[in-house]
């Protein structure tokens, strides 16, 4: 939205009150909020006098150290996430599937909704039996004011700003059904984070790179211009005849190199880091994962 009165926001728990939760800026204009919290190193923060990255309001001259990184949105925030399938040419290749002719929909409860580390991402009891635990790096994509039936050509207009996200994913229960609701929706399965990056650094998300990484083996790797159907076609698709909220956020699909088109397939285990980087600007989301007991 051309009004975004912000660049990039992170929201979080400061080092000065356990019991808080803010809304800011990163005072460095540069840093990679992910890498730098994982690595020990303090990311100062221009604390912004919202509450919500829908409504920051404006820089309160006052500067907090974060604690922990949240999500950008809080799950109330969200509503239903809307996520999108098969949707990079390079992952369609790979799967051997035909390049689909319109955007394949399915959705994520905001239960769904993930902090970055050092919040613990779970894999599920039933992901655990099979081993069957898969990563996709995604953009995600943030609706800033209500929108239906958009058009293409005013389709970016809506949208409020990116940030990275993780779709993870029990594939057995996947390909057990012909809809993946159920096993894309766990509780904490979509992490997202750690910045939210407005439209006025990132006018084209065609530009933008993303890997993923696990326990620091890049495993996907591609350009955001390897999409099928871009964000202005996602957006104006999915509003048609239905309303998406401020704070809808829509995960735009993964590209090449997921665990299961891999041969050994790689599954995601105890104690396994996957790290989700968009660059530039957005930077690198961070989890760490943990069985369910």
């Amino acid at each position: 939205m051309a009004s975004a009165s912000f660049k990039r926001l992170v929201r979080f728990i400061p080092k000065s009150n356990a019991s808080s939760i803010l809304i800011g800026q990163p005072s460095d204009p540069d840093v990679d909020v992910g890498i730098a919290l994982r690595a020990g190193r303090e990311v100062a923060v221009d604390v912004f006098s919202g509450a919500s990255v829908l409504s920051p309001g404006v820089a309160t001259g006052t500067t907090e150290t974060i604690d922990r990184i949240l999500s950008p949105l809080a799950q109330h925030e969200v509503g239903t996430i809307r996520c999108i399938g098969l949707n990079y040419k390079q992952h369609a290749a790979e799967v051997k599937m035909d390049i689909p002719s319109i955007p394949t929909v399915f959705m994520k409860p905001n239960t769904s909704l993930g902090n970055p580390w050092p919040s613990p991402t779970i894999l599920p009891k039933l992901t655990q039996t099979t081993d069957c635990g898969d990563y996709e790096a995604e953009l995600a994509v943030v609706i800033g004011k209500a929108a239906k039936n958009v058009s293409e050509a005013d389709a970016m207009g809506y949208v409020l700003g990116y940030s990275a996200c993780n779709d993870v994913s029990s594939r057995d229960a996947q390909f057990a059904q012909s809809q993946w609701c159920f096993s894309k929706g766990f509780d904490g399965a979509c992490p997202i984070g750690p910045t939210l990056v407005s439209t006025s650094l990132i006018s084209n998300p065609a530009t933008l790179k993303i890997r993923g990484l696990k326990n620091g083996n890049v495993l996907q790797d591609c350009g955001i211009d390897d999409l099928i159907f871009g964000v202005p076609k996602l957006v104006s698709f999915l509003s048609q005849g239905t309303t998406l909220p401020a704070g809808t956020i829509i995960i735009t699909g993964t590209p090449a190199g997921v665990g299961v088109g891999r041969s050994p397939k790689e599954t995601l285990k105890h104690g396994d880091e996957f790290a989700v980087e968009i660059l530039p600007h957005i930077g690198t989301l961070v989890n760490i994962f943990e069985d369910e007991a």
